[in-house]
């Protein structure tokens, strides 16, 4: 009867800790397995351990680790079970880049004679991804070979990521292509890690080479990773190679981020047409328009000139945060309606959403587009005096902006010599821009000399200055510079190129190209058109070549 009644508990109190909701009940059980008579020692020690592991990998508390803490230094001689479930704990739980608490642990078990296994090493490595820490890194890398997990896939996995995160792509690579069984983890680690260090074409052909074995991961970092390095035409290939894709017989959907990073291509190429495809489908899909979905088709809609439906998303979004409010005053920023938003910020600030360093940035571009001086300069003080946002060195560039379109050239040079940081090529354009806008050559010469000795072999900051001279009628001036130019061999590196999007297919045409290779491309695009109106307007684009 009473052993019946011990074991009755004991799995009762089991069933309670794996049912447990907060920290609040944990505490509850806890004080029954100290206090309940009916139970021996080695129940007690059973359901501390499970209490313990429920702490450690279960529970998101903030506190449950703390609470885990308490309960380890109780334990006499702690197991590497144990061991292994506190270094999970703190490589997963705690953010901070500088703990080192999983490396303290680590060195507490080998002193203790514990051997550790597959499952101490990856949550080690995690712990030197996150604090970047290649040496450690390297070391705890000896250490598995050591003890002969070189083989163990979750092991690789977490050295794959931990080179890829320090920058050492070539010993990711190394590890990838030395694995004899890789799954969908070495694979997006591996690829991951291309995208970050700018190695796309690289990326690309492993994920071709994936095939069938791609999942939501893969997808989104491939699409992402595009979008980020500048090849938002590529990531929508990408992105509706994936409604046509099958993974082991299953379709893989777009999620959130998929969908979001997809308006972030469209927004980039001007892309209308195929933004409002990508809103349909989120619409049809059943795919929740949350914050961050109703940010970036406000993004969209306002990069490719649809400000009113833009505004109609923003105000069919039931919750907004500052990064929603944010992306719709930029917006208006952009295409120049600087007292519209200036309207928006005060009825962003009416109800409660506090502006951040970003938001003034879009008013103070607003300012710049609208010629408005004075909101501009009380912009720029708010922004320090009652929001307490240091300025940036975007904020100066804005400001400099303003300053100089309205040939404030004194009070523009004062704000730059105050700057707490050194001028960049942004806030020294910004002068020039001013300088070429309004003649002012004399200063125009020793801000391009600025730019110049900042990036000499910029072709841009040679030609601003020849387009000052040009308008200044100073062309022996301009005929030595172009002849410098030639010397030191200053050219366009990267041609320049515009994109258009014609019944729903985005057109790239190259600067490089000769008008009579343009005029044919033009026509081209014109050959599959059936409405006259688009005709008559791309007709319009070839005169003007």
């Amino acid at each position: 009867m009473i052993e019946s009644k011990r074991l009755h508990i004991k799995n009762t109190l089991a069933r309670l800790i794996h049912n447990c909701k907060n920290i609040k009940q944990l505490n509850q059980i806890h004080s029954h397995v100290i206090t309940s008579p009916h139970l021996s020692p080695i129940d007690g020690s059973f359901l501390t351990s499970r209490l313990f592991f429920f702490l450690c990998t279960v529970s998101n508390s903030h506190s449950s680790l703390h609470y885990a803490n308490k309960i380890f230094n109780l334990i006499q001689k702690p197991s590497l079970f144990i061991y292994n479930a506190m270094i999970r704990a703190n490589a997963t739980k705690i953010k901070d880049p500088f703990s080192c608490q999983c490396l303290v642990l680590y060195k507490e078990l080998l002193c203790n004679d514990l051997i550790p296994d597959s499952i101490t090493f990856p949550f080690l490595l995690k712990e030197c991804s996150k604090r970047v820490d290649g040496m450690t890194g390297r070391s705890i890398h000896a250490h598995v070979v050591m003890f002969g997990y070189e083989g163990d896939v979750y092991v690789q996995n977490a050295l794959i990521s931990l080179y890829s995160e320090c920058g050492v792509l070539m010993d990711a690579r190394k590890m990838f292509d030395e694995m004899s069984n890789r799954d969908v983890v070495s694979w997006n680690s591996i690829i991951v890690g291309c995208l970050r260090g700018g190695e796309l074409d690289i990326a690309l052909g492993l994920f071709q080479e994936m095939n069938e074995r791609r999942n939501i991961i893969t997808w989104n970092s491939v699409i992402t990773g595009l979008v980020q390095g500048g090849r938002a035409k590529e990531a929508l290939e990408v992105f509706h190679e994936m409604q046509v894709s099958n993974n082991n017989k299953n379709m893989v959907r777009p999620d959130k981020i998929t969908v979001a990073n997809a308006l972030s291509a469209c927004a980039s190429l001007g892309a209308i047409d195929h933004g409002r495809w990508v809103h349909s489908y989120l619409e049809r899909s059943g795919i929740e328009c949350d914050m961050v979905i109703g940010t970036a088709l406000v993004d969209m809609y306002g990069k490719c000139g649809c400000i009113e439906k833009a505004f109609e998303v923003f105000k069919g979004m039931p919750d907004k945060d500052v990064l929603a409010w944010t992306a719709m005053i930029s917006v208006i920023a952009l295409h120049g309606y600087g007292n519209e938003a200036f309207e928006l910020f005060q009825e962003m600030e009416a109800v409660g959403v506090r502006p951040n360093a970003v938001t003034f940035v879009g008013l103070l571009s607003a300012c710049a587009h609208s010629g408005l001086v004075g909101k501009g300069r009380w912009c720029f003080d708010i922004m320090r005096r009652i929001h307490l946002i240091h300025p940036q060195v975007q904020h100066y560039a804005c400001m400099v902006d303003i300053l100089s379109r309205a040939g404030l050239f004194t009070e523009a040079e004062e704000l730059i010599r105050s700057m707490p940081m050194r001028p960049d090529v942004f806030v020294w354009g910004a002068l020039l821009g001013g300088c070429q806008l309004h003649g002012n050559v004399k200063l125009g010469e020793k801000v391009a000399q600025n730019l110049i000795e900042l990036d000499p072999h910029n072709h841009a900051f040679y030609m601003n200055l020849c387009d000052l001279y040009a308008k200044a009628s100073r062309f022996y001036d301009l005929k030595i510079l172009r002849s410098l130019m030639k010397d030191l061999d200053i050219r366009k590196s990267v041609p320049g190129c515009s994109m258009i999007e014609v019944d729903g297919v985005v057109y790239e045409f190259s600067v490089n190209r000769s008008p009579e290779m343009l005029m044919e491309a033009l026509r081209s695009v014109l050959m599959g058109l059936t409405n006259e109106m688009k005709v008559e307007r791309y007709m319009g684009c070839i005169e003007l070549i």
